[in-house]
């Protein structure tokens, strides 16, 4: 069963959660658009809590997500262990490509870490936004560099 919940979260936009089974499919960060209600209706207690701490997180309280279960059946081993590295990144900190690189058992794979962030399904609970390049900010697919320094800002980070 696919179960898709909507939510909004003041001054950031609406965003979406796509589960398969029970875990965390699909994770679109919330972005600029209409919103008429902000409030969900989720049945599922564990979405529930979800919800509830994402939009915690974008009003500014400290989260981590690495207990959120993810659906991980696309990536191969190398993109597994870069997701994993990526997870392990601490809130307000953040990690070079090379790094996370390394992290995975590849220290010269940086650009496919840069890949493996493009193809990030799970923005937040698998923080590539927390990766950056060695020299400066790098990129952040169609969201670009000024969102990826919103959330930065978000956790403190001072590039």
């Amino acid at each position: 069963m696919v179960e898709r919940i909507a939510y909004a979260v003041d001054g950031w936009g609406v965003g979406e959660l796509v589960f398969a089974e029970a875990l965390l499919a699909w994770h679109e960060l919330p972005r600029p658009m209409a919103q008429e209600d902000g409030d969900v209706d989720v049945d599922v207690p564990l979405h529930q809590a979800l919800v509830g701490r994402l939009r915690a997180y974008f009003a500014g309280a400290r989260g981590d997500f690495g207990d959120v279960e993810i659906e991980l059946e696309w990536c191969t081993p190398f993109q597994r262990r870069a997701v994993e590295a990526m997870r392990s990144i601490p809130y307000g900190e953040t990690a070079t490509y090379g790094e996370v690189a390394a992290l995975a058992g590849h220290p010269n794979a940086q650009r496919a870490v840069g890949s493996v962030c493009a193809a990030n399904r799970y923005g937040i609970v698998v923080p590539c936004h927390r990766v950056v390049g060695a020299d400066g900010l790098g990129s952040y697919g169609s969201l670009g560099p000024g969102y990826k320094q919103r959330l930065l800002e978000l956790e403190g980070v001072v590039l």
